[in-house]
């Protein structure tokens, strides 16, 4: 599949870098380094707009390695880029850690995987039919 795209960062475009990837790398694109302090959120942009195709939407997640390292992650797990939205991408990050946290324009922020999703009626009904599970919520399911 292809997606136009248009880049007004200084930056390469996200690549799968196997071939199994599902994601691909987000850089920031920034004109001076951004500090996100323990606690704070900052919209990051990344200079990408995008035309996905009607049926698929952008899928924008956290770096496992921003994570794990450094306690970052993208606030709104996961971003949704719409397939009629054609603004520039940008990824929400949000610090938990205890450290200050420095962005350079060029760092891998977060990942963008592009998935297929269904369009969906809605069917008014009184009634559901009953399953195993039925209505057992948080934490109902695996025990005996």
């Amino acid at each position: 599949m292809k997606i136009k795209v248009k880049n007004l960062s200084s930056h390469p475009l996200p690549e799968a870098k196997t071939v199994d990837s599902a994601g691909m790398d987000l850089r920031a694109n920034l004109e001076e380094s951004i500090s996100l302090g323990p606690g704070e959120h900052k919209l990051i942009p990344t200079g990408l707009f995008l035309e996905i195709p009607g049926g698929f939407e952008g899928q924008v997640r956290p770096r496992s390695g921003l994570a794990l390292k450094h306690g970052i992650t993208v606030l709104n797990t996961p971003g949704t880029i719409d397939a009629d939205y054609r603004g520039e991408v940008g990824v929400i990050l949000i610090n938990h850690s205890k450290e200050i946290f420095k962005i350079e324009s060029g760092d891998r922020i977060a990942q963008l995987v592009i998935a297929k999703h269904e369009t969906i009626e809605w069917d008014i009904s009184d009634s559901l039919e009953e399953s195993m599970r039925s209505d057992g919520g948080f934490g109902s399911t695996g025990k005996n």
